[in-house]
């Protein structure tokens, strides 16, 4: 026999969910999670003028952020925890 409780809520954190479950005999649960991230090529190449690498833009910095992105960079980099520092390879 076993028991479950659980607690969440919405996007907005507008809605209370709780749920609570009760089961006897045999139980096998799988739970899987996950995210993909990729490099949109065409899309950088219209924004910059020329194809550029994920690492050119994140890592080395060795792109200048075009006028369009400004604004969402200024954004980002207030936000930040390290305050638009460039990452450093380890």
């Amino acid at each position: 026999m076993g028991r479950s409780a659980e607690g969440a809520t919405d996007a907005q954190l507008h809605a209370e969910i709780l749920s609570y479950s009760r089961t006897r005999g045999l139980f096998a649960g799988v739970s899987l999670d996950g995210a993909v991230l990729k490099q949109d090529k065409d899309d950088n190449q219209k924004l910059y003028g020329r194809q550029v690498s994920a690492k050119e833009l994140l890592i080395d910095g060795t792109v200048r952020t075009p006028r369009a992105a400004q604004g969402l960079n200024s954004t980002l980099t207030k936000y930040s925890p390290k305050g638009g520092q460039s990452f450093k390879q380890v």
